[in-house]
């Protein structure tokens, strides 16, 4: 059974249709060009013509070896989406996003982007070599230096300094004492299992004039994000011509997760499967750090480069719990809320993520199924990971089995 068969079979009719709503029109403001603009007005890309890269190596003095955060961080200043950043964040900027998540140019941005380091020779007038893996990827040229207050970041960016907060315990324990900035040149993409197209690449590929609502996740895709980034295109506020952009993140997220190149397989398998031509898929080099408001406003200003309109926003985004006591440290619609009060000055708007159940008669909204007295079928996750590594049935409705092969395969 083809994988929109079992779809057209799991989704009730009378709770949710294929179309949109007859006479919607996109309420976002394009460009000259048909596309959301980028934030700020416009991509801030900085790869280097391939003929003057040499030029440009050579004239730096320093070199330092990135981490797969720090190239993640690189790469997305080099093609454009962290505009209107056009390198690692300067002092100014930085305490401006720590105080109130704007740089000081006004423009909203969610969390500091910087370089930290541990060498004294590398100060402001410096060029420095940015290596990923043996390679040069980037040239830096400092412009300032200084050591940042780390409990005051992790406070304003996290709501917490506690270290059981595993993006706490990446600015604490992972980055160095002192955090530089400046203009960054870049001189390749890193290189990756997965493939990144840049913002430019994305918004070539999606139509003119339409609505882009963008799915984002960090994990493997299943049965229940299809459905959400299904329907998400049947929002109130999407027009009728809209697409939808699947972009999950490939990059770092928390030590438990399955790997970024597992996760994109898993959306690759699912991409050749599926013959809706309304969903477009691309893949981000992006490393969570679980700071659930801040990081939802970051998630939408970088989908805003890539050519999105709208952002699906799920309960408990980019949200963690304490390493210790298992407590949230956000609460469930804290992210949703934060991201509705910022769209309208971002220029996006938000589609909440419906809370779905699967039932006797398919994946409905749990008010829905409350109110037919049906009760939800639930496998956990650490349920799904025991029939996983048993080699047990898992349940189609919650897992597609060309997913579930990968997974496997990769265990």
């Amino acid at each position: 059974m083809s994988l929109r068969t079992l779809g057209r079979l799991m989704r009730p009719r009378a709770v949710t249709t294929r179309g949109f709503a007859a006479g919607v029109q996109s309420s976002t403001n394009f460009g000259a060009d048909g596309q959301i603009v980028p934030h700020g007005g416009a991509l801030v890309e900085s790869m280097a013509p391939a003929e003057l890269s040499s030029f440009v190596l050579k004239s730096c003095s320093v070199e330092i070896d990135l981490n797969d955060r720090q190239a993640c961080d690189v790469e997305l200043l080099v093609n454009g989406a962290f505009s209107p950043l056009g390198g690692f964040m300067n002092q100014d900027d930085y305490d401006s996003v720590v105080s109130d998540y704007h740089l000081k140019s006004g423009e909203l941005f969610g969390l500091p982007v910087v370089l930290d380091v541990n060498r004294d020779d590398i100060v402001p007038g410096t060029k420095v070599a940015l290596n990923y893996q043996g390679k040069a990827i980037a040239a830096l040229e400092v412009e300032s230096r200084w050591n940042p207050d780390k409990p005051l970041e992790t406070l304003r960016c996290y709501q917490t300094s506690s270290l059981e907060h595993p993006g706490v315990q990446m600015v604490a324990m992972e980055r160095g004492p002192t955090y530089v900035g400046g203009n960054i040149t870049g001189l390749a993409y890193p290189d990756r299992v997965f493939p990144c197209q840049t913002p430019r690449e994305v918004r070539a590929g999606l139509p003119k004039n339409a609505d882009v609502v963008v799915f984002q996740c960090r994990n493997p895709v299943h049965r229940a994000h299809y459905e959400l980034f299904t329907r998400a295109g049947d929002a109130e506020n999407v027009s009728e011509n809209g697409v939808v952009l699947v972009h999950p993140t490939c990059g770092p997220t928390q030590a438990d997760d399955i790997p970024g190149a597992v996760r994109y397989a898993t959306y690759e398998v699912l991409k050749n499967e599926l013959e809706d031509k309304r969903i477009n898929w691309a893949y981000l080099p992006y490393s969570m750090h679980m700071a659930g408001p801040r990081e939802a406003l970051q998630h939408m200003l970088i989908r805003k480069n890539y050519g999105c309109t709208h952002f699906i926003i799920g309960r408990d985004m980019a949200g963690s719990k304490s390493s210790v006591t298992g407590d949230d440290f956000y609460g469930a619609y804290d992210a949703q809320d934060f991201a509705k009060s910022i769209s309208g000055e971002l220029g996006m708007q938000t589609v909440p993520s419906l809370n779905l159940v699967y039932t006797d008669e398919g994946y409905l909204t749990a008010e829905a199924a409350k109110e037919r007295g049906l009760n939800p079928l639930k496998l956990s996750g650490t349920e799904f990971r025991r029939k996983l590594r048993a080699g047990e049935d898992i349940p189609e409705w919650f897992a597609f089995k060309s997913v579930v092969e990968v997974l496997r395969a990769h265990q």
